[in-house]
């Protein structure tokens, strides 16, 4: 669909010649702007993201169980020390995951408006 079929099928909104030519160029110019079509894309690279998020999580805490048995098992202090930085990072990492997971997310083919 082009950008004046787009324009035929809202009744509700009429606009003269003029004003649908300055709204098509303001959008032709928003496009080759690649920041802004970045931001306002859909989630293409938004499933890489998703992805690497509950990995670390679970390799961090992996680790972090690792670290804290064999520290404890041979009472090395570099072990513990380990633990004892890991353990603060998985932590955080686990927050984020579970800040994304309870926010509402928009319904599927929804528009997203950008925040002001």
């Amino acid at each position: 669909m082009d950008d004046w079929e787009m324009w035929e099928k809202h009744d509700e909104v009429q606009l003269s010649l003029r004003e649908r030519l300055a709204l098509l160029q303001i959008e032709a110019d928003l496009r080759q702007d690649r920041r802004f079509a970045r931001r306002m894309s859909p989630a293409r690279h938004a499933v890489r993201h998703e992805v690497w998020l509950p990995v670390a999580v679970l390799l961090l805490a992996s680790a972090s169980v690792f670290v804290a048995v064999m520290g404890i098992r041979t009472s090395d202090p570099a072990l513990l020390w380990c633990f004892a930085l890991l353990w603060p990072l998985t932590l955080c990492q686990a927050f984020r995951l579970l800040c994304r997971a309870v926010r509402p997310r928009p319904a599927a083919g929804a528009r997203v408006t950008p925040r002001r």
